[in-house]
């Protein structure tokens, strides 16, 4: 779509405190535009968007959609909010996805997109703390809260953007990017593609509308420096920041010393705190089984004699479906795994998988599972465990675990 972002000046945004979203909204605010939004809940994204001045109204007490030159929506709100967005789209102006936005405010940067169906934004983290490091000063976009700037979008000066750019629904391919990075490709958003191949046909047409492409770091593995976020996954992800950062010239030292002070980001194996009792609480981001592989491996390498307790809450009942099997055998590192109801985000819900299906399947391998109706059962399940000081509790997922260790120990 051809739009010209410098004639806008006021944006709406329909499911503001998503978190690639809001930092579009804070990006569009960089530019002078008048931004406001709508979102379902409050929340970490909520309190950063109005710390910026930016007024959000909750969907129970949204009344009237206002002016705007264009409306902007997560696809959350597809399914939470249609009768807002068919409400914009009768105004006779632009009303836009998220990715289709972002790309339309791309056009102005060479991009550089990090792609992959894993390490994605710890990779763009990374990436944007290289380039700042060297004094490149990108703008940045990025699906987490960067602990070494605090936000999920940075205003650079320079003409690079780095961003995030998510497969899901294709969105990636709203991006003409001077550098593309791909991290790695596996099977995931089945509900979107049909299988793996049709995943490999989308990254090669990223591919194709690239510059420059980056697959290989295997290279620059020896040469990562020791991190302070743990994990193998980790160590490769520094690989490809650091294959990024020779591609654009940047000293060796330069790029090792960034990532060596690197402090990782928000919901991605995330240490909390510590409970009153000495139980370590960490919130992680997995909801992949190569993701919940890779974060239970960076714990044992943390506390090899510590007993974990995952709890997770599987994200979407088709990803759940799709790998049922696989989900049933990825939380080996685990002493126990606690589950809580399936988070159906964009779906409706489906009978056939359930997390209670998903812990008799776990317990079948022969590792403790159980599976709580309710935030409320698990919450009175984790306190009855009474863990201590040998425990390290996990809770992982995309959607809202994390809100059990808010509510029993105020630590997020």
């Amino acid at each position: 779509m051809d739009l010209d972002i410098s004639k806008v000046k006021k944006i709406f945004f329909i499911g503001i405190g998503g978190i690639g979203i809001s930092a579009l909204a804070k990006m569009a605010l960089s530019r002078g535009i008048e931004v406001s939004g709508v979102n379902d809940e409050e929340g970490k994204t909520i309190e950063s968007l109005e710390a910026a001045g930016i007024q959000v109204v909750l969907q129970k007490d949204f009344k009237e959609l206002p002016e705007a030159d264009m409306y902007v929506y997560s696809d959350a709100w597809l399914y939470r909010g249609p009768e807002i967005l068919a409400e914009a789209k009768t105004r006779g102006v632009p009303v836009l996805s998220y990715f289709e936005a972002l790309g339309i405010f791309a056009k102005e940067y060479k991009v550089i997109a990090i792609a992959g169906t894993h390490g994605k934004t710890t990779t763009t983290a990374m990436v944007a703390g290289i380039l700042i490091d060297a004094g490149i000063d990108p703008t940045v976009v990025v699906g987490s809260f960067v602990k070494n700037f605090g936000s999920n979008f940075r205003s650079g000066k320079s003409e690079y953007l780095v961003v995030e750019a998510d497969e899901y629904n294709r969105h990636f391919l709203n991006f003409n990017p001077f550098i593309t990075v791909i991290t790695n490709i596996e099977a995931d958003h089945l509900d979107c593609y049909k299988d793996l191949a049709d995943i490999k046909s989308v990254f090669l047409e990223l591919e194709n509308q690239s510059k420059n492409v980056i697959k290989d770091y295997s290279k620059y593995l020896d040469k990562v420096p020791k991190l302070l976020v743990p994990g193998v996954h980790n160590r490769q992800n520094a690989a490809v920041a650091l294959a990024v950062a020779d591609f654009l010239s940047v000293d060796l030292e330069v790029a090792q010393r960034s990532l060596s002070t690197f402090a990782g980001t928000w919901r991605r194996l995330e240490k909390l705190g510590q409970t009153p009792e000495g139980t370590i609480v960490y919130d992680d981001y997995a909801h992949h089984p190569t993701e919940v592989r890779a974060s239970l491996q960076a714990l044992r390498e943390l506390y090899p004699y510590k007993q974990i307790t995952i709890l997770f809450q599987p994200h979407l009942y088709s990803r759940t479906k799709a790998f049922f099997e696989d989900f049933a055998k990825c939380f080996k590192g685990a002493d126990r795994v606690l589950l809580l109801p399936i988070y159906f985000a964009r779906e409706d819900k489906d009978e056939s998988v359930s997390s209670e299906k998903l812990a008799e399947a776990i317990g079948a391998t022969g590792q403790k599972a159980q599976a709580y109706a309710s935030f409320e059962s698990a919450e009175a399940g984790v306190l009855a465990l009474n863990l201590g000081k040998n425990d390290v509790l996990v809770t992982m997922g995309a959607g809202e675990a994390y809100k059990v260790a808010a509510k029993i120990w105020k630590l997020v």
